[in-house]
């Protein structure tokens, strides 16, 4: 299919919605399958080392998915920057992908999987309020944004509410650091990408990123030692939520306006929540998860609501 066709295929109403909805159902099965992985590599929730290793091993396959999408939408191998374009490029993996992980992976190992991906959903919200200072009247804060913001950290504080949700204070604090790393990556992204082809950004982002958390993991005594056979597919898996989530995402983004798609965002924590109940066995009826839920999605829903005047056009 050439790029013609296949760009006309998803800007497509009907067709853009169900990929953006298999794109946060990918994202929403993130959480509970690294928590999966955990359990059959035998990694426990002190082993920081292995931990950085199981991470930095999903990123540097999941980009060189990347890497293969990108040449087989072009025809031809994906051309990688050079100069200080590609700095640029291992610098925002360095920051987007391994700073950001680092926490994000050790909160993982102590967080159940419906606080975690709540806690997560501060950085829809964070960056509604970033883009306000960062871009002015192009992105400003409304009465209806700030109430969107509003109800999501209030989600996140009816979920912290008893056992500081399910884990830990220091795991609340990386996963909080986790939101924001991601949430002040988000403009140095967008503008790399306009410096370099968007895939070519995407794969070195995350194999750079996910390159140095291996080195790293590998150093301090990290070790991978799949205890099942079905190790491997699960990693595998996560790596293909990192490549081909991203794929989806570039693809829909570059034909869709930002509003037709980034509501389905609302069903990352709820897939997150059921899903660590069917792999994990973890709780599902407590009314925390279930009013913050509530919350996080209703907040999404109106931060990413478009305004009637871009309706109209």
């Amino acid at each position: 299919m050439n790029t013609a066709r296949l760009d006309a295929l998803f800007a497509r109403p009907g067709c853009a919605a169900a990929l953006a909805v298999a794109c946060n159902v990918l994202w929403g099965c993130a959480f509970p399958f690294i928590k999966l992985g955990y359990r059959l590599f035998a990694i426990d929730a002190a082993d920081t080392a292995s931990i950085l290793l199981f991470a930095g091993v999903r990123f540097m396959t999941g980009g060189a998915l990347v890497w293969l999408a990108g040449s087989a939408l072009q025809r031809r191998p994906l051309a990688l920057p050079r100069g200080r374009v590609l700095a640029e490029c291992c610098a925002l993996g360095l920051w987007q992908t391994s700073a950001q992980y680092f926490f994000y992976y050790l909160a993982a190992a102590v967080l159940s999987g419906a606080f975690g991906s709540i806690l997560n959903s501060t950085q829809s919200f964070l960056g509604v309020i970033l883009a306000h200072f960062l871009y002015g009247q192009a992105d400003r804060l409304n009465a209806r944004k700030a109430l969107g913001c509003a109800l999501g950290f209030g989600g996140v504080l009816a979920a912290t509410l008893g056992n500081h949700g399910s884990g830990t204070a220091g795991g609340v604090v990386c996963m909080l650091l986790a939101a924001a790393i991601v949430t002040a990556a988000g403009p140095w992204n967008k503008s790399v990408t306009h410096k370099a082809d968007s895939f070519a950004v995407c794969c070195l982002n995350l194999f750079v990123g996910g390159l140095a958390l291996a080195l790293l993991g590998f150093a301090l005594g990290g070790r991978l030692a799949p205890q099942s056979v079905a190790g491997l597919p699960v990693l595998a898996f996560l790596a293909f939520i990192s490549g081909g989530g991203y794929v989806l995402w570039a693809l829909l983004m570059k034909n869709n306006p930002v509003s037709r798609v980034s509501v389905y965002g609302l069903l990352i924590p709820v897939v997150t929540t059921l899903l660590s109940a069917v792999l994990n066995g973890e709780p599902l009826w407590e009314w925390q998860y279930l009013a913050a839920l509530a919350l996080v999605c209703a907040g999404i829903y109106l931060v990413s609501k478009p305004d009637q005047a871009a309706q109209r056009t």
